[in-house]
């Protein structure tokens, strides 16, 4: 186990707009606001198109229609993020998993991020995993 420890920093308001890729939106988002770390307190609105990695598979799945946002969470900084979603069709039924780029705000994405200070969220490869995974560590005052 990693761990580092943070404090509450600063509560931002996004409102994502009809159009726009949800993961590329928050990805430059946090580049140029310099984001160290932080985790998505709020999600709620729509997506037209969801791509999402099931877990377990290498590649996204695509789905298209009137998306109802349930639920998106994860960490994220201008190092990288690792984001899940929840969406649920017409008829209810719910899909989620990892939220890859590709997704589309259909109406409005409306987020509550926490910007956490004193410590930093990384991603390095990891050798039991594959895959890029979180090493926070603390920011020196």
């Amino acid at each position: 186990m990693t761990t580092a420890i943070g404090r509450p920093y600063q509560l931002h308001i996004v409102r994502m707009l009809p159009g726009e890729d949800v993961r590329g939106v928050l990805a430059n988002w946090c580049v140029e606001r310099s984001i160290e770390a932080a985790a998505i307190v709020s999600a709620a609105g729509s997506v037209s198109i969801a791509m999402i990695r099931f877990g377990g598979r290498s590649e996204g799945t695509l789905l298209h229609g009137d998306l109802e946002v349930c639920s998106l969470s994860g960490t994220l900084s201008r190092h990288g993020m690792h984001l899940h979603i929840a969406v649920a069709d017409a008829e209810g039924a719910m899909t989620g998993g990892h939220l890859l780029n590709g997704t589309i705000v259909r109406t409005t994405l409306e987020l509550v991020i926490h910007e956490i200070g004193g410590v930093r969220m990384l991603r390095k490869p990891d050798a039991i995993t594959g895959y890029e995974e979180l090493v926070p560590e603390p920011i020196a005052p």
